[in-house]
């Protein structure tokens, strides 16, 4: 085995929960294989993939030996540089190496440390569905198995294995405990249906014939994969969003398999040293975005109590809508309509975004340079705007989001998003995943191809090195990294799909819209054929995944901005705790705490419009971490839930100043009145 760290390497030889140590190579035609690797902390780590602090932080690309064969090593290291940075502004001034990252000590305090952290790396699959889920476990040598304690990472987004590693992994590492990651069945795999290749379980490119241990194989004959190549050639097949499996169903009970596989690879480690048990052991699930909902599914289906505590950020839940409840923001109206599906907000935004982008109000907002006014005068040549101007029909577009419950705190942000394809790309996997439909139904003309980088550019074939990357450099989604979204549509055949039309493919999120609601998306009336069937099947797949609210009454934490224009306060965390109000009453131990000028997608601080407008969310979920942690092991009470006010970096030349302490002030163990978020009377409310 090739390797760039000073480590041991063994396999251990079990059923994935029975673990035994073996030394020896691992054989990736044996599905039973767990690899361990030892990571010394000077030349190879658990958290950095000795890359440390600096590295880290370097916008210098990271360069493979052979570009076009790839080290497990070179692929690991790319991975954990890659899923780092996107999950966490990587600037000095947004408080990178300050106030976060892997040289401030558990405490804040900060060192000339590049914090590498020393521990052993078990990986292997837990089969699910059609494609593979992986779990990973992470044991640093700090750990001390008089005070053991497990902290779950399921991967945020549809991101691979490492998707946590920044956020739950890096404050987990840090403090000493086990890290369980698990993919949930959505990371990186991606299948090159022209080349037939696809990825193994650390990433390597090999054939899809002759793989045992695929991280992602399309659920489809051969025959029918050379004959949709014949007819769309160059497409890709995603694990998220066509395993046909709809893996979102089982996000909870990978989380929990993620902690069952660290209780028994701590018993095996520490045998004969201490006696591991869950009982003396503090399990916290956590992670942020689809992190975070997959350990608040996984809390409510943990029939055998392994976990202690839950702290997410930004949690992916689909509550179940409760009549028994409104939100109020100030002194604003109650609202009634909360609690929406994903799938129905997501596909919402995607018809009117693009022409709210031109709003006025929205002219400052950072990375809005997408709108579209063809966008605007064809939602109004369909009757969806009323407005007979570009800039009033842009207006009433925004005011549209709006009223669909959706904060205009979120209205600046949302244009930086539409411009990285955020509610495109969600409204495409998610009706593909929830539907489980398969690579072939090409659904509402959409489908995954290499297109060079050209906007409207037609579907090529992958660039052999971007394919030897791609489980190190994609988020799991696409468009991701050399992969973009494509209009079979398309006038003139297949193109990218924003540049394929003047109204950026309107016709392909008004499909998509059409099969969230059920019906269609201009008329309003029914479905029906072919159309109401596969609204039918995605209505199904989004029943699967929705939230019951309770938590076991175990203590829990929800971290938000109040800005997130990826999952709306109203339809998800602030729905979630009015719902779990309902459903456990005076016996409810969640806290949810708002932030403000904080939002989805704290990488995009590092840029223009975003840096001086936003803090980085995740200050607070590290202190979320830490009141759960403290909780816990010194049952100090945990702070009343609270909107916490801060304060962003404003404009400078030729830069904000840097984020300091200031502006992100605590949340507050004793926070005034005003500031509290309370539930009473059927009424979730929230300061402004």
């Amino acid at each position: 085995m090739r390797t760039l760290a000073k480590c041991v390497v063994s396999v251990v030889a079990a059923a994935l929960l029975t673990v035994r140590l073996v030394s020896g190579e691992a054989a990736e035609t044996d599905e039973t294989k767990i690899i361990h690797t030892h990571y010394d902390g000077v030349t190879n780590d658990l958290l950095t993939a000795g890359l440390g602090k600096t590295g880290l932080g370097s916008l210098l690309p990271l360069t493979f030996g052979d570009p076009f064969h790839p080290t497990v090593d070179e692929i690991r290291r790319s991975a954990i540089y890659n899923n780092y940075r996107a999950l966490i502004d990587p600037t000095p001034g947004g408080g990178y190496g300050t106030l976060y990252g892997p040289n401030v000590k558990p405490d804040g305090t900060v060192t000339a440390s590049e914090g590498l952290i020393p521990g052993d790396e078990y990986i292997a699959y837990d089969r699910g569905g059609h494609g593979r889920v992986t779990m990973m476990v992470q044991v640093p040598d700090s750990f001390d198995p008089g005070n053991s304690c497990i902290v779950a990472a399921p991967s945020s987004g549809s991101r691979g294995v490492y998707g946590a590693i920044a956020t739950a992994g890096e404050w987990g590492l840090k403090h000493g405990c086990a890290v369980a990651y698990t993919d949930k069945g959505t990371g990186t795999g991606a299948h090159n249906l022209r080349n037939n290749t696809i990825n193994l379980i650390r990433g390597e490119r090999v054939d899809a014939g002759v793989a045992a241990r695929g991280n992602f194989i399309a659920p489809i004959s051969e025959s029918q994969r050379v004959s949709f190549n014949d007819a769309t050639p160059n497409r890709f097949a995603f694990k998220h969003a066509h395993s046909q499996a709809n893996p979102e169903k089982d996000w909870g009970r990978n989380v929990l398999r993620s902690i069952e596989l660290a209780l028994d690879v701590l018993r095996v480690k520490f045998a004969g040293r201490a006696n591991i048990t869950k009982r003396d052991t503090i399990v916290i699930a956590s992670s942020v975005s689809n992190g975070g909902g997959a350990s608040v599914r996984a809390v409510e289906q943990d029939d055998d109590h392994l976990i202690d505590g839950l702290a997410v950020g930004e949690p992916n839940v689909n509550p179940k809508f409760s009549s028994d409840f409104s939100i109020v923001q100030g002194n604003g109206p109650p609202l009634l309509a909360h609690s929406r599906p994903l799938m129905n907000y997501i596909t919402f935004v995607n018809v009117f975004q693009g022409c709210a982008n031109l709003a006025p109000a929205n002219v400052g907002a950072g990375l809005n340079t997408a709108g579209s006014p063809e966008r605007c005068a064809d939602l109004h040549a369909k009757g969806l705007l009323s407005s007979p101007t570009l800039l009033d029909q842009a207006a009433e577009a925004q005011k549209i989001i709006n009223d669909f419950g959706i904060l205009p705190e979120q209205n600046l942000v949302q244009p930086g998003y539409w411009f990285a394809n955020v509610p495109q790309s969600i409204s495409v996997t998610y009706a593909n995943t929830y539907g489980r439909f398969s690579v072939l139904d090409n659904l509402c003309g959409y489908s995954f191809a290499a297109n060079a980088g050209v906007p409207g550019g037609a579907p090529v074939p992958l660039a052999a090195t971007a394919e030897a990357a791609i489980f190190a450099t994609s988020s799991g989604i696409s468009p991701t990294f050399g992969i973009a979204l494509i209009n079979n549509a398309a006038a003139g055949g297949p193109k990218e799909d924003r540049s394929s039309t003047p109204s950026q493919n309107l016709d392909g999120a008004l499909c998509l819209r059409s099969l969230a609601t059920g019906k269609d998306a201009v008329t309003g009336a029914p479905l029906a054929g072919p159309q109401q069937a596969q609204a039918a099947r995605i209505a199904d797949g989004v029943e699967e995944i929705i939230a019951t609210g309770r938590l076991r009454r175990i203590p829990a934490i929800f971290v938000t901005g109040r800005n997130d224009g990826i999952l709306p306060p109203n339809f998800t965390s602030r729905a979630y705790f009015g719902l779990n109000k309902v459903v456990e009453g005076p016996t409810s131990s969640l806290h949810y705490y708002e932030i403000t000028n904080a939002h989805h997608l704290d990488t995009l601080n590092q840029f223009p419009g975003y840096n001086a407008n936003y803090i980085p969310l995740h200050r607070y979920f590290i202190q979320a971490m830490d009141l759960m942690y403290d909780h816990l092991r010194h049952s100090r009470p945990l702070p009343p839930s609270q909107v916490v006010h801060t304060i962003p970096r404003g404009a400078g030349t030729p830069l904000p100043l840097p984020i300091t302490p200031a502006n992100v002030p605590p949340i507050a163990y004793t926070p005034l009145p005003g500031n509290q978020i309370t539930f009473a009377a059927g009424q979730v409310k929230i300061p402004n």
